[in-house]
């Protein structure tokens, strides 16, 4: 199955986004909506309010896609030159367009503020452009159809760039060009690395057809895998992705909470509210991330009771009734602290399940027996606790977010007896 490529460039303008002041999330996000319609962004360029090193980015981008997308520099003040800059290079003139004309006078007129000329000139477009119609804003987008290549501006303002883009662009991209049917599946996973991960699929892979890629998206504690397959006939491909899928939960299902946007907490709450079945907390080295994950979930407050952030040993014995032999005798940080603190914390709220954790989070604190990034965590039911040791490395942050996701997936596996 072949498909013609379509190749893209996002051009990004402004001096602000080069000296760090504000921080470029059009071109992520502009990259992600054209990989729903089957386009593939091949280069990203930032450059400054210069007309020069816009017109450099445009004709470097020309030799390598077939759609150009700029973003910024169409505000009403001097520093905004992208329109005049591509009025010169298509050798156009500026014209008023009536359209835009009407609707910047009318923003005008309902905010009772002056139409000076600085506003009016929001109308003024190249007349070699096709005008992308802004009902979010005053500036206009623009489409230039040149020398069999597509060439779109749009404002920097994420919202009214969006709003260009989903209503004006992208219907006018599927007039243009004819794209392939593009499906996009995520699987997530936790509590296996990412070569781990590769290893165990590693023949799954391999026989992926040439028109379904994956790509591997690890962080914290966590791997999505994304597939995306190209086709020409929606429902055969998705059945198609459908049994791959299916065959790699045989391979790696213990691993695998949710599919697409589907948070490892949200996955954990499901669970115990089908089940019927409430949680407690009992954090130490975690400082309460655990709950803050739980309860970030809309609808927690019917399975999640409450914590006890035992950062000391005096809250570990005076409320949760750890002895302070086992303090003594193994440490805050061990099997039998952490087993005791998820068992007291269950009673005490009188829920189904608990989760504890204690451990080194650092950047102090290590020894010889208990290195930087050693954490207990343990998971509490009616009928048993389970505790595990893991080494978490010597980041501090990483640290307290794969602590609080290896607590939520210990339970999670709980909760399905796996």
């Amino acid at each position: 199955m072949k498909f013609n490529k379509i190749k893209a460039e996002i051009i990004t303008i402004g001096d602000e986004i080069l000296i760090g002041q504000i921080i470029d999330t059009n071109s992520s996000w502009i990259g992600q909506e054209l990989s729903k319609i089957g386009v593939s962004v091949v280069h990203r360029t930032l450059v400054s309010d210069s007309e020069q090193d816009i017109v450099d980015a445009l004709n470097e981008a020309k030799n390598r896609a077939d759609i150009i997308i700029l973003t910024g520099g169409l505000g009403p003040t001097k520093d905004d030159i992208t329109k005049l800059t591509l009025c010169n290079y298509f050798n156009s003139s500026l014209a008023i367009n009536e359209k835009v004309l009407e609707w910047v006078t009318k923003i005008f007129s309902n905010r009772k503020l002056p139409m000076i000329d600085t506003n009016k000139n929001q109308a003024m477009v190249p007349e070699i452009c096709e005008v992308l119609f802004n009902k979010s804003g005053t500036a206009p987008g623009m489409w230039f159809d040149v020398d069999d290549k597509i060439y779109i501006s749009m404002p920097g303002v994420p919202f009214e760039m969006k709003t260009i883009f989903t209503e004006e662009a992208i219907p006018k991209l599927k007039q243009k060009f004819l794209f392939p049917v593009i499906i996009h599946r995520t699987i997530q996973t936790t509590s296996i690395g990412e070569s781990f991960l590769a290893k165990k699929i590693e023949d799954w892979e391999n026989d992926l057809p040439s028109h379904i890629k994956l790509a591997y998206l690890p962080s914290v504690g966590q791997v999505r895998l994304r597939l995306s397959g190209l086709g020409e006939d929606h429902d055969k491909l998705n059945e198609e992705m459908k049994i791959i899928i299916t065959a790699l939960y045989y391979i790696i299902g213990e691993y695998i909470f949710g599919l697409e946007d589907d948070t490892l907490q949200k996955s954990v709450g499901e669970l115990l509210h089908k089940k019927n079945k409430t949680l407690s907390t009992a954090e130490s080295c975690t400082g309460g991330y655990i709950s803050h994950l739980i309860t970030s979930v809309p609808g927690s407050s019917s399975y999640y009771i409450g914590s006890i952030i035992s950062y000391s040993n005096e809250i570990k014995t005076h409320e949760l009734n750890v002895d302070e032999t086992i303090l003594n005798t193994h440490g805050a940080v061990s099997k039998e602290c952490v087993s005791k603190m998820a068992e007291q914390i269950r009673i005490k709220f009188n829920t189904d399940y608990a989760i504890a954790t204690s451990g080194i989070a650092g950047p102090d604190g290590g020894t010889l027996d208990k290195p930087l990034g050693t954490v207990w965590i343990a998971v509490s039911s009616k009928t048993e606790t389970i505790a595990r040791t893991y080494n978490m490395g010597d980041n501090r942050e990483r640290t307290i977010q794969r602590t609080a996701l290896e607590g939520l997936d210990l339970l999670r596996r709980m909760l399905l007896e796996i």
